[in-house]
């Protein structure tokens, strides 16, 4: 059986504007675990939105800097929080000019709103670091990877790190939707952002904290189990 698997995510301060729009967006908290009412944005169906978010909501409001992973043999999670601890004292925060809604294919996302090699190098230092605390990918895990088109540096990636998206092919992001129908994303990445401009102020954000997430089975969400602020 499975174990929990974790991830080295940023997540707003959970008092911030930021927080709740992604939150009321997704209709779920990561930070207390429970379900919230949809903010549904303007122009959407209020009916299909729900499942227009289903597969965001399992993960909570977040972007992704070290993707899940379970545990390796001899590794417990006080090591990892410990050693996430460590590693924020050791990372600088990273200023950025602001957040922009965005259509990345067929999903909506949150996504910087000018490029960030500060970003890149800070995303790319967390993979490699919490490596000794990764489990080899299971062949379900693998096969599922393997499924989607990867280039050969995606798939070196793949072989390396257990995510294929890391280092070049690295690319900031908070979603919003799961994948929507052919065509749609582009209306309702209109409209979120509208309710974005609306619910959180312009202006720069900084990446400020590094959040350890947790799901006790594949079945169920995750959660926020601990955060540490970059830096300090």
């Amino acid at each position: 059986m499975s174990g929990p698997r974790y991830a080295l995510y940023y997540a707003p301060a959970v008092d911030s504007a930021l927080w709740r729009f992604g939150c009321a967006t997704l209709g779920y908290d990561a930070f207390t675990g429970e379900e919230m009412p949809f903010a549904v944005p303007p122009g959407c169906d209020a009916q299909l939105w729900p499942d227009r978010t289903a597969e965001p909501r399992r993960y909570g409001f977040h972007a992704t800097l070290k993707a899940p992973f379970e545990l390796t043999n001899g590794r417990s999670e006080g090591e990892l929080r410990a050693f996430a601890r460590q590693i924020a004292i050791g990372r600088a925060a990273v200023p950025l000019a602001g957040l922009r809604v965005a259509s990345l294919g067929r999903f909506v996302a949150l996504t910087p709103s000018e490029p960030s090699p500060a970003l890149q190098a800070l995303a790319f230092g967390i993979v490699q670091a919490f490596e000794p605390f990764r489990a080899p990918l299971g062949q379900a895990d693998l096969a599922r990877r393997l499924a989607s088109p990867l280039t050969p540096a995606e798939r070196a990636h793949l072989e390396a790190y257990g995510y294929p998206y890391v280092g070049d092919a690295f690319r900031f992001h908070m979603t919003l939707t799961g994948a929507l129908p052919p065509g749609e994303a582009p209306a309702v990445a209109a409209a979120l952002a509208e309710a974005h401009a609306r619910a959180v102020p312009a202006g720069p954000v900084a990446i400020d904290r590094l959040a350890l997430f947790r799901q006790d089975d594949r079945a169920g969400r995750f959660r926020i189990i601990d955060a540490f602020p970059l830096g300090r």
